[in-house]
């Protein structure tokens, strides 16, 4: 029974001893007095008691400031058994006008913070480099035209160590925002002091004419600043919340010139160049010529370069691809890039200008439309050189014009006495003819090119099972030479029938074009096989043609 007694006295001792919490005090402070108008100062609330977040009332300090991000801590000092608590809000303030402001009292369950008179100066009152962090900004013109590229760079200045934060770009309605490249983190000196300095670049293109209002660019975010805790020895880094916002800037944007004809194009410089494979001075019909073409504009997005209007003959087929847009930065100037390739491929023998082209463009600086252009080009293109080869043979074959007119009639006569025998002789023995017209020469003659345009066949016929378009352009060409027993260009194989000219311009656009979908090899196959047969018949004897199988 004594020891129940002893143990709940002991109990009871033990319980009276702890202490207890409650509030009993609350201290409001703020970094710094004066404050200037229209920036952010930290204004710092501590209860000596662990307090819910919710329960301090910021509404009251909406009448005479702006008011930011709050953030809370807490913590729970133990020293010889003796514990404290304390919760701390820091919250962030802008004065909204200049002169004597009162903060007014800070109030949690009745308790209440004394009120600060803060004294707030105009902005020009304070110069920069009294501030630990602020914010410049520069545009790169007042005045500019719809699709003009404006630069608006932005420069956050900071003289204490930044812990983490937001640069958030600028607001604005009717034109294009974005940033150019990333940003570049460096330091300068202004007035000898030291910040370290993070610049950001943003393009703006105007949609419409009229002011265009930026409202400036803002930072949010906090920095470490050195600070001696109340009873101690030493200095500690705290994390403070900061704030800074940019002024507003106002551009006039011009709308498009009236006197202005083409596509709307507004640059510093425009320049247009053109790239070929080589200095040759003859081309050959069927082979591929490659041109780039390099427009290149000076402070221009890239979306703004229009297309561009490349016209040649009729006698020059062109397969171009999808035109290549970029930007990159040169000497501090935007340059944007548009590059065009395309194929040509020349039909016919014969010299061909290929037109000059012309891009418009406005010049902000003297306010009068200017042109970039690419000079006329002229090639000339010659027959395949393996045609070339057979020229002099094909001369010494052919006689004047008088000559072979003179020549018909003869053959004519010839002709028909031949047919007349042969009719005679073909009514008296029809059997015997048949039977020997099945062992003469046009048979031999015919199986010979079978054997030969067979082996050139299965050539034809391997390289459209591997899809290999430059392989079957080029055995297709043997293949009709050797069939047609003379050395044939595509443009000739094209005009023996119409499934011959369509697939031959598939093929040619399926090797010089990427943009085509892929071809139906069959076609090629069926293409060739119903290849008209009459100039193979040239060499046969004329009795073949009165066979009556």
């Amino acid at each position: 029974m004594l020891i129940r007694q002893l143990f709940l006295l002991a109990l009871i001792t033990l319980t009276a001893s702890f202490p207890s919490y409650a509030l009993t005090s609350i201290e409001a402070s703020v970094d710094r007095n004066p404050a200037v108008e229209g920036q952010y100062l930290v204004l710092t609330v501590e209860a000596d008691d662990d307090v819910s977040t919710s329960k301090l009332d910021t509404s009251s300090l909406l009448k005479d400031f702006i008011v930011g991000r709050t953030s809370v801590s807490r913590n729970t000092q133990i020293i010889n058994f003796d514990a404290s608590k304390k919760t701390t809000w820091q919250i962030l303030i802008a004065p909204l006008h200049s002169g004597n402001v009162q903060i007014p009292a800070m109030t949690i369950d009745g308790i209440s913070s004394a009120p600060i008179t803060l004294t707030v100066v105009t902005p020009d009152s304070q110069p920069e480099q009294m501030e630990t962090l602020f914010i410049r900004t520069s545009i790169s013109a007042d005045e500019a035209y719809v699709g003009q590229m404006i630069t608006y760079k932005v420069k956050l200045y900071l003289a204490v160590d930044l812990q983490r934060g937001i640069l958030s770009a600028p607001s604005l309605d009717g034109a294009q925002l974005k940033q150019l490249g990333e940003d570049i983190d460096k330091t300068e000196i202004l007035n000898g002091k030291r910040y370290r300095v993070i610049e950001r670049t943003y393009s703006i293109i105007a949609d419409q004419p009229g002011e265009l209002t930026i409202d400036g660019t803002s930072f949010s975010g906090d920095v470490l600043v050195q600070s001696s805790r109340r009873g101690g020895m030493f200095a500690f880094n705290e994390s403070k919340p900061m704030q800074a916002r940019a002024p507003k800037s106002v551009i006039q944007i011009n709308p498009i010139p009236t006197e202005y004809h083409g596509e709307w194009l507004v640059s510093d410089l425009v320049a247009i160049n053109e790239d070929w494979p080589s200095e040759d001075k003859e081309y050959e019909v069927g082979s591929p010529i490659t041109r780039t073409i390099n427009l290149l504009a000076s402070n221009t997005d890239e979306t703004s370069l229009p297309e561009l209007n490349i016209q040649v003959p009729v006698e020059l087929k062109t397969y171009p691809e999808k035109a290549q847009r970029k930007a990159f930065l040169r000497e501090q100037q935007i340059v944007s890039q548009l590059t065009q390739t395309l194929a040509i491929v020349p039909t016919k023998a014969g010299t061909f200008t290929l037109p000059e082209i012309r891009v418009p463009w406005w010049n902000p600086h003297t306010r009068r439309q200017e042109v970039a252009s690419l000079p006329a080009r002229t090639i000339k293109v010659i027959d395949n050189q393996s045609v070339e080869s057979e020229l002099p043979t094909l001369n010494l074959e052919a006689s004047p014009s008088s000559t072979t007119s003179g020549m018909w009639p003869w053959l004519t006569l010839l002709f028909a006495c031949l047919w007349l025998i042969t009719l005679m002789l073909w009514r008296k023995s029809a059997a015997k003819l048949n039977a020997a017209a099945t062992l003469s020469t046009p048979h031999s003659t015919s199986a010979k090119a079978d054997k030969v345009s067979g082996a050139e066949f299965q050539k034809l016929e391997v390289a459209c099972r591997e899809k290999d378009t430059g392989r079957v352009l080029s055995a297709l060409q043997e293949y009709c030479s050797k069939t047609y027993g003379k050395t044939m260009t595509l443009n000739e194989i094209a005009g023996l029938s119409t499934p011959l000219n369509q697939i031959i311009s598939e093929l040619q656009v399926s090797a010089f074009s990427r943009t085509m979908s892929e071809l139906d090899y069959d076609l090629v196959l069926s293409a060739v096989k119903s290849m008209p047969t009459a100039k193979a018949e040239h060499n046969l004897s004329p009795l073949a043609k009165l066979n009556p199988s």
